[in-house]
């Protein structure tokens, strides 16, 4: 198990089969809405609690999740605040747990996704390299980095919105980046102001150095 914290509200969690004791759970029955499994979950947070200081006591919590193959599991979680300044008789509820799974539609010509680290791409790349259910194969026709105002971003261009893996493709950038608006206008800014870290093949050489790390 890995525990990340993303920012004071967010954390990724990446599980693999081998971390359950029980070899009958996976993801299904992890976000299923039974006792049982809302109590594991809840054991989770207690354990990101005290690795990274994610208190999550009092607040509304929402997790969004997918599997990146047969054996691996990223969960993101945030937390949201409740305002008990307007009650003086606040009692606090039990956590609840709202799960929905993320989607981000590609657009054929070309599409740019902000990453906030480098270690965020690197740790996309690892999941994409890991993963067994992507077919790679005319799936991007072209993928490049750069680094502009302390942040990378990948510009994907010939996207190939029939190939059957591009909507797990999707759902694992989404986790680690988010996509920019305007992206033609914003492409020549990166290529004017920006500095090229991959050129044209950054996804397979993000896979080939990182995958394995």
């Amino acid at each position: 198990m890995k525990i990340e914290k993303l920012t004071e509200n967010k954390i990724r969690i990446i599980l693999k089969q081998d971390d359950f004791k029980d070899k009958t759970i996976d993801l299904h029955t992890i976000m299923a809405k039974t006792a049982e499994s809302q109590g594991l979950f809840l054991k989770i947070l207690d354990k990101a609690k005290k690795e990274v200081g994610f208190d999550t006591d009092g607040c509304r919590i929402l997790v969004e999740a997918f599997s990146t193959s047969d054996d691996i599991y990223v969960f993101t979680v945030t937390k949201y605040e409740i305002d008990t300044n307007n009650s003086q008789d606040y009692i606090p509820k039990p956590k609840k747990l709202k799960v929905s799974r993320k989607h981000i539609t590609l657009n054929n010509d070309l599409a740019i996704y902000e990453f906030s680290s480098f270690d965020d791409f690197c740790d996309f790349s690892k999941l994409l390299g890991n993963s067994k259910k992507i077919i790679f194969k005319n799936l991007i026709g072209s993928s490049s980095l750069y680094c502009f105002n302390n942040s990378y971003y990948l510009v994907l261009s010939n996207i190939n919105t029939n190939n059957p893996s591009i909507k797990l493709f999707t759902r694992l950038i989404s986790e680690f980046a988010r996509a920019t608006l305007h992206s033609l206008v914003f492409e020549g800014k990166l290529k004017e102001y920006g500095k090229c870290i991959m050129k044209k093949n950054a996804i397979k050489t993000g896979i080939k150095y990182f995958s394995n790390s």
